[in-house]
């Protein structure tokens, strides 16, 4: 009996560089979930091995030390002290790392919010990220309606979103939708309700030949 083949991606020939695969998108809109369900994908239809680092997982044991011995408050990420202090420095270690794997020729997929990097078009220049100049960058912002994450957010009732809950009205002037004629770029995906289809195009964008800055 013939064994049935997992279909693929082809990779185009001249791309040989490592891609950086980023998941973005504001609180609660399930960018860990989605990223978490992508990365076996990318691995089946491409042949490629992708490494997955979520901002929370790395940082959220240090980020409720510092948090816990500056403010008293260790669930904290959403305070002036936390934004103007702690934030930056938390995702350029990210992208450190990032660099350091992608150097090495591994694939990665970042997760996180990432607003501001995607707002000042950041995201989309491996120069400006710090990473291989050229490498293939795909940036997924992941939607969602407000009041549905926020629904989500006090589902999930994870200590680390009380003090965005507490102070919503403060948190959602951060919140901005991006103009497509702006972000041309940005790869949107509505997950409002998990849409196997619409998942699929998504893959399917995903796997193929991403962009590299202009030089």
């Amino acid at each position: 009996m013939r064994r049935s083949r997992t279909p693929r991606c082809r990779r185009s020939r001249r791309l040989t560089v490592a891609r950086l695969v980023f998941f973005t998108g504001h609180a609660g809109t399930g960018k860990t979930t989605l990223a978490k369900r992508a990365v076996p994908l990318l691995h089946a239809r491409t042949g490629e091995s992708f490494c997955i680092l979520d901002k929370d997982t790395i940082y959220g044991a240090y980020s409720a030390k510092v948090m816990g011995l500056v403010t008293g408050d260790p669930d904290d990420r959403d305070s002036p002290t936390y934004l103007e202090h702690l934030r930056d420095e938390e995702y350029n270690g990210l992208l450190e790392i990032a660099r350091e794997n992608l150097e090495l020729g591994v694939n990665t997929v970042l997760v996180g919010p990432f607003s501001r990097e995607v707002r000042s078009h950041r995201v989309f220049d491996p120069s400006a990220l710090g990473v291989p100049s050229d490498t293939a960058v795909s940036v997924v912002w992941v939607e969602l309606e407000e009041q549905a994450a926020k629904a989500r957010i006090v589902a999930r009732a994870h200590p680390n979103d009380r003090y965005k809950l507490a102070h919503w009205d403060e948190y959602r002037k951060r919140r901005f939708v991006p103009d497509p004629g702006e972000f041309p770029l940005l790869i949107r995906h509505d997950n409002t309700v998990f849409d196997p289809h619409a998942f699929e195009r998504l893959i399917e964008r995903l796997c193929g030949v991403a962009y590299t800055a202009m030089h």
